[in-house]
């Protein structure tokens, strides 16, 4: 039997059917969905990487929102969709197990780091966009689409304060950038998040590839 999703208001519902509509647009793997306490918090992965030795960084696009106190879950979905009640949207029978998901941003210890016009997200953003089109050409095989879209996105950004241009990429195709505002930069450990009024990006990586030096343990 389908379980339903309880939220604060009929506009959180609504909301939240919106991230994830925005979701399929930028991967098939699913938004997952955790929930505790009155927060609901909305994950997807706008980039990810593909194999051990895929370089590509994880960035993810995140949005929290207000549920019903008594809502607890964790669970990665492909969909969601509206019920009789229109607090409520109905989970899916079965969830996803993607790889990005065993992942998580830390909950605390962020520092701040400085700024980010949401005019230079937003045009960066669209450099990419027509940087991936320009380069994917009629016939181009997905390994070779993957390929393109990993360096152009997964390439540090001077204007981004040296972070992957996958973090425009990832506040743009999720409805984050709006007007003049500046968005705030942290950072905590390997990640980095950066904060909108309409929703957060984070990414990590490229992890470390190869093997570690050897170091000389006797005497």
């Amino acid at each position: 039997m389908p379980l339903p999703l309880v939220l604060a208001d009929s506009d959180t519902a609504r909301d939240v059917l919106t991230f994830v509509g925005r979701a399929t647009h930028a991967t098939d793997e699913g938004v997952r969905l955790q929930g505790a306490q009155g927060v609901l918090a909305l994950t997807a992965a706008a980039l990810a990487p593909n194999g051990l030795f895929d370089a590509t960084p994880t960035i993810l696009a995140m949005r929290i929102v207000h549920a019903d106190p008594e809502l607890e879950c964790d669970i990665v979905v492909d969909s969601l969709t509206a019920a009789d009640d229109d607090r409520m949207l109905t989970l899916p029978e079965m969830g996803l197990s993607p790889a990005w998901a065993g992942v998580s941003p830390p909950r605390g210890g962020w520092s701040y780091q400085g700024g980010i016009a949401a005019a230079t997200l937003a045009e960066r953003a669209q450099w990419g966009i027509s940087a991936v089109a320009r380069g994917a050409g009629t016939g181009s095989g997905e390994e070779a689409v993957r390929a393109l879209r990993a360096a152009i996105w997964g390439e540090p950004d001077e204007d981004l304060r040296g972070l992957p241009r996958g973090v425009a990429f990832a506040a743009h195709v999720f409805g984050f950038i709006s007007g003049e505002e500046e968005a705030r930069v942290s950072t905590s450990g390997r990640w980095t998040r950066v904060s909108l009024s309409r929703g957060h990006v984070l990414s990590r990586g490229p992890a470390a590839m190869g093997l570690t030096a050897v170091r000389d343990t006797g005497a």
